[in-house]
């Protein structure tokens, strides 16, 4: 396997790690970066553009960007805190207070720390929105807005796969008249230099690879993830809250289709490269090389506290969120109790270390069946940890 890229004295363990991932587990294209205390020092690439498709495949390139599924909600999370943080919203004000639809069903005392936390109650749709439906702007958060609670809201929570992007979007809209994507990419993006997109441009369309599912290789040995039974029925049983979480896009969606990869759904169809990432991570918890940042200290520390834990409605897990972010924890294991960010189902997944000064990103177009856990990416984890 050609690698590419750079690694800085100290962190060959990385490399070592993204290196087996090709051999041993199956990555067919990916790209691996970490920032410590602010200064790029793992920047890697390897395999090819594209995961399926006749061969020769176009070689992944410096610049290659895939979808990262919900890695975006991650970076999606940084708007609603930046808000805040310029007192522009107020996370714990009632949803109803910027979008009186939303207190339809016994809603109106859900808080916007609620919905970033998972604890909305509403992660599924009476009925599945068509792709076309999901990504026109006004279903979606027409949708959640009606949808009885399946839980009281704040007192449980439930990974909102996709109705996140709804919740999320809409919310941000009522409070300042501005779209995620649009507030993402002209006051994060644009001056940290990220080539990060929740509504991927024409222009950019040229450096995004396709993606495909693909099963380990019975060279993975016991590296094959083997979830528990209950989680198996859950994701097996078409009425579980678990599968309609998922499947509040029916059918599931094309993600190569460049209709759905332009639509600005925050939960699930960011676009980007593991370098921006990375370096999106260490500016939420600290000055990087040119001398920007996201987050204050203040917002760094609520973005890491714990608001919701333990057993899962949706996962059938036990997990910990903060204000839209994943937290370290058995089903989804980051660098340290101290890691902050988000995985993608399927592989890709990206996280600030306050502790370690450290902002991570992996990505890959070999989409695997994980969920929070996949084997390529804590395999990077593992190479991290043992580097610092």
């Amino acid at each position: 396997m050609d690698i590419q890229g750079v690694v800085t004295e100290g962190f060959e363990p990385v490399r070592d790690a993204f290196v087996r991932n090709f051999e041993v587990l199956g990555d067919r294209g990916a790209a691996v970066a970490v920032y410590r205390d602010g200064r790029k020092v793992v920047d890697l690439w390897g395999g090819t553009k594209d995961a399926d498709g006749t061969e020769p495949r176009p070689p992944w390139m410096a610049d290659t960007a895939q979808i990262v599924r919900s890695a975006t909600k991650g970076v999606a999370a940084a708007v609603p805190l930046l808000l805040h943080q310029r007192g522009l919203l107020d996370l714990d004000a009632p949803v109803g207070s910027y979008w009186p639809e939303f207190k339809a069903g016994g809603k109106d005392r859900t808080l916007v720390r609620d919905v970033l936390a998972h604890r909305a109650g509403v992660p599924a749709l009476d009925r599945g929105l068509t792709a076309a439906e999901a990504a026109d702007g006004v279903s979606g958060p027409r949708a959640v807005a009606a949808q009885q609670p399946f839980w009281q809201p704040g007192t449980e929570h439930g990974y909102h796969a996709q109705t996140y992007s709804w919740l999320l979007s809409e919310l941000v809209l009522r409070a300042t008249g501005r779209t995620v994507g649009g507030i993402l990419a002209e006051e994060i993006a644009e001056p940290l230099g990220l080539d990060f997109w929740i509504g991927l441009p024409e222009s950019e369309a040229h450096r995004v690879g396709r993606v495909a599912p693909v099963d380990p290789p019975s060279s993975a040995g016991t590296l094959k993830t083997r979830p528990r039974r209950n989680v198996s029925e859950a994701y097996a049983d078409p009425d579980s809250l678990t599968r309609r979480a998922f499947a509040a896009i029916d059918p599931l969606p094309d993600e190569n289709d460049p209709a759905y990869r332009a639509a600005e759904l925050p939960a699930s169809a960011g676009i980007g490269t593991a370098r921006a990432l990375a370096r999106f991570y260490a500016a939420t918890i600290g000055v990087v090389e040119d001398g920007a940042r996201i987050f204050t200290p203040a917002t760094t520390a609520s973005a890491g506290k714990e608001l919701s834990a333990g057993p899962d409605r949706v996962l059938v897990v036990n997990t910990r969120f903060g204000p839209g972010y994943m937290l370290h924890g058995p089903a989804s294991p980051l660098l340290s109790p101290a890691s902050f960010g988000h995985p993608g189902r399927g592989g890709s997944l990206a996280f600030a270390d306050p502790e370690a000064g450290i902002g991570f990103g992996y990505v890959t177009n070999a989409h695997a069946q994980s969920v929070t856990a996949d084997p390529r990416a804590q395999a990077l984890v593992r190479a991290l940890r043992s580097a610092l």
